[in-house]
């Protein structure tokens, strides 16, 4: 149904959103590290089978060893790679040099590495966790080499 007031509604609302987002990073960028590290659906998840997530790339790799279940929820799907992407960039910020939080015009949290190169990390959760591939430890591994 094309209602076009509630299309400019949430034009409004989402651009107020991206601001508020960059400008808690630009404010308190621990801040807004911890509350991007929350992760809670995939941390949940993990925790089911037996996986504790502490941050570190070596919980990236044990990720990427899990038995995909939750491709049997399509709705829930994009939530967790969402959640793994930002897992993904929770690690990079913790345990690279340099390495912090930044928005994109869109709204979009991306990690900026020292060098200048930014890495869309939720778009790299949600390919694992759509497809298994780029693993999170692969795009942790040549991340952190730059």
């Amino acid at each position: 149904m094309n209602i076009p007031f509630l299309d400019n509604w949430r034009k409004r609302q989402e651009g107020t959103r991206r601001r508020t987002l960059a400008a808690a990073v630009e404010a308190d960028p621990d801040g807004a590290a911890e509350l991007l590290a929350e992760c809670e659906l995939l941390r949940v998840r993990a925790g089911q089978q037996g996986l504790e997530l502490d941050d570190t790339p070596a919980s990236l790799a044990a990720l990427d060893q899990l038995p995909p279940r939750w491709r049997d929820d399509p709705e829930e799907l994009p939530w967790l790679g969402n959640d793994a992407g930002l897992y993904l960039g929770t690690v990079l910020v913790r345990t690279v040099p340099g390495a912090t939080w930044d928005i994109w015009p869109s709204g979009q949290p991306v990690v900026r590495l020292e060098s200048g190169r930014e890495i869309d990390v939720v778009t790299a959760g949600l390919d694992w966790a759509m497809s298994g591939s780029p693993e999170l430890s692969q795009v942790y591994a040549e991340s952190a080499e730059n």
